[in-house]
C-alpha cells in the first residue's frame, strides 16, 4: 500500500470517527429535548450517574439559569398578561404512543393538525412535541419545580418548540426555542378518570423501551387544569442532560388530583438500573432570575380605558424575557 493511500485511508477513518461522534452528540441533544433519551448514562440516585455528577459530562448542567427552581410567592412579580391561546387542544390525536424510555413515561401524539400555544409571556406560536411525567418515591413529593418549598406528588411537562424554528432539532439552538407547560398533581383518594387509560397501560410498559398504543386516547385539553389564567413563568432549562437553557416555563398554580393508587403505579416502572421510583431533579439556584405570576383579569384598551398600565406590564415581561434570551450566558 502506498503512503499516499495509507494516509488517505487514515484521514478518512479519523474523519468518519469524528463525524460519528458529532452525529451521536446531536442525537443525544435532540432526544433530551424531546424526551426520547435511550441512553442510561444519567440517573437520579446518589451514585456517579446522579444529578450531582451530571455536569461532569454535560457542562451546561452547571449553568447559571437551570431548572427546576423553588418559586417563592413573596418574591414573584405580579403582572396581568394576555390570555394564553390553545389551538387544537380539543382535538383527539390520530394515535397516542406511550413509552417507558428508562427515565420517564413519554407520550407522543400522531396528529393531523398542529397543537399550538401562544399568548401570555410568549412571543410567537409554539408547537407540541411530547409530554412526560416526573414523580417521587412517595406521594409527599415528586414535582420538580416547588412552590414555597412545597413539592407536589407529581408533575407533567408538555413540551413545545417555537414554530418558526421548524422543529425541535433547530429550536434547541435558540434561547427561546422551547416552552414547557407544567401541571402539578396532588394525591387524593378518588381515581381521576381522565388518567385511567394511561395508568392502566403502565403495566404493559414495565421495562425500558417498551411501548404501547392507547386505544381511546385523550385531548391535550384533558390534561390542562380548569384554571389556566393563574400561573408562574420564568426562563430556565431542560431538567435532564444536557440541561440546555432554552426553555420558557409556565407553571400552572392550581394542581390536579390523582389517587394514591394511580400515583403508585408510576413507581412500579423500571429503569435500566432497577425500579424507577423517582425521576425529579433537585431544585437549582434562582441566580437572580425574575419569576412572574399572572394574576389574570387582562383587559385590552377596547374594553377598559384603564388597561394601559396592564398592557405595559405585559410588554415589559415579554421584553425582559427577550433581553434575557439574547444576553444570558
Amino acid at each position: 500500500m502506498s503512503p499516499a493511500i495509507h494516509n488517505y485511508r487514515s484521514s478518512s477513518s479519523v474523519l468518519n470517527r469524528i463525524s460519528t461522534r458529532i452525529i451521536l452528540c446531536t442525537v443525544l441533544v435532540i432526544c433530551c429535548a424531546t424526551g426520547c433519551i435511550a441512553n442510561s448514562d444519567f440517573g437520579y440516585d446518589s451514585d456517579d450517574t446522579g444529578p450531582d455528577h451530571w455536569a461532569e459530562h454535560y457542562q451546561e448542567c452547571a449553568g447559571k439559569f437551570q431548572s427546576p427552581i423553588d418559586i417563592e410567592e413573596d418574591w414573584v412579580k405580579r403582572v396581568s398578561m394576555p390570555p394564553l391561546q390553545f389551538t387544537g387542544f380539543s382535538d383527539l390525536p390520530l394515535e397516542t404512543k406511550v413509552t417507558n424510555n428508562g427515565h420517564t413515561v413519554l407520550l407522543e401524539l400522531d396528529r393531523s393538525s398542529e397543537f399550538q400555544v401562544s399568548g401570555g409571556p410568549l412571543r410567537g406560536d409554539y408547537s407540541f412535541a411530547q409530554l412526560h411525567f416526573h414523580w417521587g418515591v412517595n406521594d409527599s413529593y415528586g414535582s420538580e419545580d416547588t412552590i414555597n418549598n412545597h413539592s407536589y406528588s407529581m408533575e407533567l411537562h408538555m413540551v413545545f418548540y417555537k414554530a418558526k424554528y421548524g422543529d425541535v432539532d433547530n429550536a434547541i439552538k435558540y434561547k427561546d426555542g422551547l416552552l414547557v407547560l407544567a401541571i402539578f398533581y396532588e394525591a387524593g383518594h378518588l381515581d381521576n378518570l381522565v388518567y385511567s387509560e394511561i395508568v392502566d397501560t403502565l403495566k404493559k410498559i414495565e421495562y425500558p423501551k417498551m411501548s404501547v398504543m392507547l386505544h381511546k386516547g385523550f385531548t391535550l385539553k384533558d390534561f390542562l387544569p380548569s384554571d389556566v389564567e393563574h400561573y408562574f413563568t420564568y426562563n430556565g432549562s431542560l431538567t435532564t442532560p444536557p440541561c440546555l437553557e432554552v426553555v420558557t416555563w409556565i407553571d400552572f398554580k392550581h394542581p390536579t388530583r390523582l389517587s394514591h393508587k394511580q400515583l403508585g403505579e408510576f413507581r412500579k416502572l423500571r429503569s435500566n438500573a432497577g425500579y424507577l421510583t423517582h425521576n425529579a431533579r433537585p431544585v437549582q439556584p434562582l441566580s437572580g432570575r425574575q419569576v412572574y405570576y399572572n394574576i389574570g383579569g387582562y383587559k385590552d384598551s377596547a374594553t377598559n380605558l384603564h388597561s394601559t398600565n396592564t398592557q405595559l406590564a405585559a410588554l415589559l415581561v415579554a421584553f425582559s424575557i427577550a433581553i434575557h434570551n439574547l444576553f444570558s450566558v
